[in-house]
């Protein structure tokens, strides 16, 4: 079993930058694929980006594309997303995921393990 806690998150204005951690327990964890996923108020979780288990892989959400930048590594067990030049449309609580596949995926279903949350507000 895996536990994941987020932190990083916080109020930021437009065009500033924030990097996100996801902390996670056990001693599998290079055997996650690890993904960022978001959920502003009123609307449905939507995918992020996600990295493979050696961060040969990753992929992002168009929308995030060129601004975030996802990381980990795998000796303190810590997943990261830098965030740049953010938007008020990317306020929303981030959660960090875990999913056991070795193929990356970018849909909620996959994802067995999740974090608490850790709110992002960009004001304009």
């Amino acid at each position: 079993q895996v536990q994941l806690v987020e932190s990083g998150g916080g109020l930021v204005q437009a065009g500033g930058s924030l990097r996100l951690s996801c902390a996670a327990s056990g001693r599998t964890f290079s055997r996650y694929a690890m993904g960022w996923f978001r959920q502003a108020p009123g609307k449905e979780r939507e995918f992020v980006a996600v990295i493979g288990w050696t961060s040969a892989i990753t992929r992002y959400a168009d929308s995030v594309k060129g601004r975030f930048t996802i990381s980990r590594d795998n000796a303190k067990n810590t997943m990261y997303l830098q965030m740049n030049s953010l938007k008020p449309k990317d306020t929303a609580v981030y959660y960090c995921a875990a999913d056991p596949s070795i193929v990356i995926h970018t849909t909620t279903p996959a994802y067995n393990y999740w974090g608490q949350g850790t709110q992002v507000t960009v004001s304009s």
